[in-house]
């Protein structure tokens, strides 16, 4: 059977659980601190308490104890069950070996990039690459950081890939904004409204 679909975060919650119970607090500090961040979106505080949740109502995680240390708020510390531990092997199957339908922001903004002017869209490319040539930087920079720190492979191969994919990205961007920039690729709404009657069923 195919493996049950569940978000990223879901996935790198269930994945920490099966490391060690800890409370929702260091998950999301493991998270930060490993750059996990990056993969995955935490940019909403309560967004590992919801993955938690969740995961808990279809019975992947569950409540091990609550403590308190000190003066501060009792903290729930959870748990991975053994169908969590066999959904989320059978999850990173299915994700490692099977390409998955993704809708990010970039294509779409493509498919439709001449309702701006060729001089417009090749200005907001241009500031396209250098955003990836500052991701690049800091990608490359991670790596030689973990090089420098032994880290193994194994440990980085989401920052090669990230690595890879920029770079990829910045190559295409750069290319078609130098095309633009060389009138290469052009259009105006004369040629766009052939296009629509000859094309067009």
């Amino acid at each position: 059977m195919a493996a049950e679909r569940r978000s990223p975060l879901a996935m790198v919650v269930l994945a920490l659980l099966a490391e060690e119970p800890m409370h929702a607090y260091r998950i999301q500090s493991k998270i930060r601190s490993r750059r996990q961040d990056e993969i995955v979106n935490v940019a909403q505080r309560n967004s590992v308490y919801q993955a938690i949740e969740r995961l808990v109502r279809d019975g992947y995680a569950a409540v091990r104890h609550t403590d308190r240390e000190g003066g501060r708020p009792e903290r729930t510390v959870y748990e991975i069950t053994p169908a969590g531990r066999a959904m989320l092997i059978d999850r990173l199957r299915a994700m490692l070996s099977t390409p998955a339908r993704e809708f990010p922001e970039f294509p779409a903004a493509l498919a439709f990039v001449m309702l701006l002017d060729a001089q417009d869209a090749r200005v907001q490319l241009e500031k396209r690459a250098s955003a990836l040539a500052a991701r690049l930087a800091t990608l490359a920079g991670d790596i030689e950081t973990s090089d420098r720190m032994g880290l193994p492979r194994l440990f980085v191969l989401e920052t090669e890939y990230a690595l890879a994919a920029t770079r990829t990205e910045l190559d295409f961007v750069r290319g078609v904004a130098g095309d633009l920039a060389a009138g290469r690729l052009t259009w105006s709404p004369e040629w766009l409204a052939d296009m629509a009657a000859h094309f067009e069923p």
